[in-house]
C-alpha cells in the first residue's frame, strides 16, 4: 500500500530538485552526498524529536527508505 503523504508532490519536487542542484554545483561525489543526506536526517531527527523518540523516528525513516528501494525495483 502507498504511502500517502500530507505534502504535494510539487512541492516535494522542488525541495528535492533544489537539494540535488546544490550536490551538482558542488559537483559532490556519491559517497559524500549520501554522508551528507545522513548527518541531515540525523539533525533533523534529533532538533524536532524529544530524545525517547529518535531511535524509533530513525528506525521508521530506515524502513520506509528500504521499501522505497523495493518499490522502485518493481
Amino acid at each position: 500500500m502507498p504511502i500517502v503523504s500530507k505534502y504535494n508532490a510539487d512541492q516535494q519536487q522542488q525541495l528535492l530538485d533544489d537539494v540535488l542542484a546544490v550536490f551538482s554545483q558542488h559537483q559532490a561525489p556519491t559517497d559524500l552526498i549520501l554522508m551528507t543526506l545522513g548527518n541531515a536526517v540525523s539533525n533533523t531527527i534529533q532538533a524536532r524529536y524529544h530524545p525517547d523518540d529518535t531511535h524509533k523516528i530513525a528506525e521508521q525513516f530506515g524502513k520506509v527508505l528500504l521499501q522505497s528501494l523495493a518499490s522502485n525495483k518493481q
